[in-house]
């Protein structure tokens, strides 16, 4: 179905780094090139860019950085700095993902500041929050954002955060994050996947495990570990806390010759090639991208309940959907099944078209038309 033509719009896109780096900052520039591609005229409100993202139809209008010594005061900064810059009144539309005023449509990226907040106990909440002016300025910001016309949070799991802290917030949309499907594709597991495995070692009867993400302990790595049985391999693609730990936990649990901690990885497309598996059993995620650059690849994918991504499984037709140590030890059993594993990754891949970059950008326009409407 082709994508009916629209009058072109004039969109301000505020950010603070315009790069490929960070999930906030991938969906960003995904968007905004995608928007402008699309035929629309965009600003792009920001302190630093990337020459090499900022295609034709994108303006850089650079933003002062003034307080770098202080992460709180230079955030509070970019707000201040881009009302002084931006005239609403010049756009159709003004998108921010940051904490800014002046937009049209926030889109949120995280968690709450306020749900941050609840792990403190009440004595120490005196401390850390009214007795903070970092946590002043955070709230303050946040409130702000959940204030404007249109909210966009990039999952379920962060609406239901925002209704939950923010009751009276204003309209929701959720966008979740795309994927390039050409990049991330079945295509290319299928051409490199010998090559890697061959030079890694691995066996071609070992059902290879790939879990990628830094911050160990919340993306669910302590589940992973011990749920890996004779025959398989984990492969650990990022930079996590407490390495020792997990070494440690890989050895106690009897698989420390069945896990490779490979650290960060530039490129983790060649560890998508050869897997078997993709496991992201996050304790609390707002989305996921692993999830859907496994499903893309048209690999099975074992989700934690508690992550965004979740929310595009159908629990045993597209994915799975696990919440424990023995409940993904049972489905990595069952994925020793290479039919099922086929059957589960085709549908995946299906699932990974329905929400390409394109789609997402497309969410966006029709907002950006909604938006431009009112005014």
């Amino acid at each position: 179905m082709e994508h009916a033509q629209v009058e072109p719009l004039k969109i301000a896109v505020l950010v603070k780094n315009f790069h490929g780096y960070g999930g906030a900052e991938k969906y960003a520039v995904e968007v905004t090139q995608r928007l402008a591609a699309m035929g629309h005229a965009i600003d792009l409100y920001a302190w630093a860019a990337d020459k090499r993202l900022v295609v034709d139809g994108i303006r850089h209008i650079k933003v002062p950085c003034r307080y770098k010594f202080s992460s709180f005061m230079n955030l509070w900064s970019f707000g201040r700095e881009v009302a002084a810059l931006l005239d609403p009144g010049l756009y159709d539309a003004v998108i921010s993902h940051d904490r800014t005023w002046g937009q049209d449509i926030s889109v949120v990226h995280t968690f709450s500041y306020k749900t941050g907040l609840e792990r403190y106990a009440p004595i120490r909440k005196v401390d850390q929050v009214w007795l903070s002016p970092r946590a002043w300025v955070y709230l303050m910001l946040e409130r702000r954002q959940m204030g404007r016309q249109q909210l966009v949070p990039v999952s379920h799991v962060i609406r239901a955060d925002i209704e939950k802290h923010y009751p009276g917030a204003g309209a929701m949309h959720v966008v979740s994050p795309g994927i390039d499907p050409d990049m991330f594709s079945p295509t290319f597991v299928a051409e490199k996947r010998e090559t890697v495995r061959q030079k890694e070692g691995l066996r071609p009867d070992e059902l290879v495990v790939l879990f990628v993400g830094s911050e160990f302990r919340r993306k669910g790595l302590d589940l992973t570990i011990p749920a890996i049985g004779e025959g398989m391999r984990l492969l650990i693609a990022g930079r996590g806390e407490h390495l020792a730990h997990y070494k440690r936990l890989a050895e106690t649990s009897g698989n420390s010759d069945r896990v490779t901690f490979l650290g960060l990885q530039k490129d983790v497309l060649p560890w998508y090639a050869a897997a078997d598996v993709v496991v992201l059993p996050s304790v609390a995620e707002a989305f996921g991208m692993t999830v859907l650059e496994g499903m893309a690849c048209g690999l099975p994918v074992i989700a934690g309940e508690n992550a965004g991504a979740a929310a595009l499984i159908d629990h045993g037709q597209n994915g799975f959907v696990c919440a424990g140590t023995q409940d993904i030890s049972r489905t990595l059993s069952e994925l020793r099944d290479g039919e099922l594993r086929r059957r589960i990754g085709a549908a995946g891949r299906i699932t990974a078209l329905e929400n390409s970059w394109d789609c997402c950008a497309k969410s966006y326009e029709s907002l950006c038309i909604s938006v431009a409407g009112q005014k």
